[in-house]
């Protein structure tokens, strides 16, 4: 999404943030029923940003790069827009990635479409994914479509094509209207058969009809098993269409907890109202969560992605000394994780979003690379981190404490374990669980390699990640 402020970002997300209200769905007695691919249960996602991520800032450029993010642990590539970007009406020098101009060609920004295909054919090679970022909504203010086929177009009170929110570049498409639907399916069906990728991320997907979704889904599927994901946070999304969709509601409980203990640089300095929380807040959505949402649905978590990166501060600027333990949050509640350009080495820098930025992430491999290549061995390796497993909270004489436990059997007999505690706030607080017989013997410290023990207390912002 193209993005100018934070009220754009909240209003097309649909975030639960006091003032920006969704309507409820109460879908808890249904089930996710889409053909989630197997492997997503395991995967980490990896969002790579083309045009600032690499010094060529092309195909060819993250090509090279492949090796090093199967080591760091990546399983799918999810490339932001690929598209030609529209010229009318376009925003600062090279436009939104957002805004695009034809639904079957390739910006010559990044390369050509045998650029992109032998892309996609050397990740196929090292056993990744690669999933483009469509955007269904809305098209750039020159697509053919314009002049060919307005009637695709919804229209304003004035009879005028129009841009949602405060997105002056693009212009909404009508999807009561069957060609539309049509031509849309095609364009996706496109990318499959031509260039053989593994599926889409749907850019602002809850502005789109899920009843479109669920009519376009099968389509794909018959071309190619495919991975749907939803930027929404829209239950009915997860019912047929989507397999995965955006985990907005535990991202802004993060930054509401850190904005709560003042370490929330970026709220504090664009004086955001965000609401009182702490740790409690964590369960509390996960149980509100499981009367909305169909049962078994997955959420991509989160502590940065290219919308938060540039317009609502890097994760070091939301989280400051906690950014750690949101990451390790990230990986071991429930759902599927995902990184962002540079996240691995602990880039601390807001993109450009309209212009070529002249910072880049050196990939030199440090501590945070480390950190992020030691939580996806675990999320591969310990299938009590699958996306589906549930998790149980356990409550603490201090507020402030947050534990829980995710554990599955195997097929061998053994189970697998992890338990995760971690102070949320910026004070030493006591470790005294209100459990009894919360056994800890058989398990590991995963960052240390050390037999599991718990402290008498946790300091600001400690983390413990314990498995079997």
């Amino acid at each position: 999404m193209n993005f100018r402020n934070l009220t754009a970002l909240l209003l097309a997300a649909a975030a639960v943030i006091p003032g920006v209200a969704r309507p409820k769905e109460n879908l808890g007695d249904k089930k996710a029923a889409s053909p989630s691919p197997e492997w997503l249960e395991s995967a980490v996602i990896y969002e790579a940003n083309l045009r600032q991520g690499t010094e060529t800032r092309d195909f060819k450029g993250l090509q090279r790069e492949l090796p090093r993010l199967k080591d760091l642990g990546v399983d799918v590539i999810w490339l932001m827009p690929i598209h030609p970007i529209s010229k009318e009406l376009r925003k600062g020098t090279l436009g939104s990635y957002y805004a695009v101009q034809d639904y079957k060609g390739v910006n010559p920004e990044f390369g050509t479409m045998e650029d992109l295909k032998e892309f996609v054919r050397t990740a196929h090679t090292l056993g990744m994914k690669v999933i483009l970022d469509e955007v269904c909504n809305h098209t750039g203010a020159d697509h053919a479509w314009v002049t060919e086929h307005p009637e695709y177009y919804a229209l304003n009170e004035k009879g005028e094509k129009f841009g949602p929110f405060d997105w002056t570049d693009v212009y909404k498409l009508d999807y009561t209207n069957p060609a539309t639907r049509a031509a849309m399916t095609d364009a996706l069906k496109f990318w499959i058969e031509e260039a053989d990728i593994d599926g889409y991320r749907c850019d602002v997907a809850g502005q789109v009809p899920t009843d479109y979704w669920e009519e376009a889904r099968p389509q794909l599927q018959a071309v190619k098993p495919v991975l749907m994901l939803a930027e929404a946070d829209t239950p009915s999304l997860l019912v047929e269409a989507f397999d995965v969709d955006y985990a907005w509601p535990m991202k802004d409980v993060f930054n509401a907890i850190a904005a709560t203990k003042g370490i929330n640089k970026w709220a504090e300095e664009h004086k955001e109202n965000r609401p009182k929380m702490t740790a409690a807040d964590i369960p509390a959505l996960l149980e509100r969560q499981k009367k909305e949402y169909p049962a078994g649905s997955r959420h991509m978590n989160m502590v940065t992605n290219h919308d938060l990166n540039s317009w609502e501060g890097t994760e070091f600027d939301r989280f400051g000394p906690a950014t750690g333990l949101f990451a390790v949050l990230s990986y071991t509640l429930p759902g599927v994780p995902m990184m962002y350009t540079g996240q691995e080495v602990g880039f601390n820098h807001g993109f450009e979003f309209f212009e070529q930025d002249s910072i880049q992430p050196n990939y030199e491999r440090n501590e945070v690379t480390a950190f992020y290549e030691t939580l996806n061995a675990l999320k591969h390796a310990n299938r009590a981190l699958d996306a589906s497993v549930g998790i149980d909270f356990y409550k603490a004489t201090d507020p402030d404490i947050l534990c829980f436990v995710r554990e599955t059997p195997n097929a061998d007999g053994s189970d697998s374990k992890v338990m995760v505690v971690a102070n949320l706030s910026d004070k030493t607080a006591p470790l005294q669980l209100l459990a009894r017989g919360l056994d800890v013997q058989d398990l590991t410290d995963v960052f240390s390699g050390n037999k599991a023990e718990l402290p008498a207390e946790l300091k600001p912002w400690q983390y413990l990640v314990l498995a079997k």
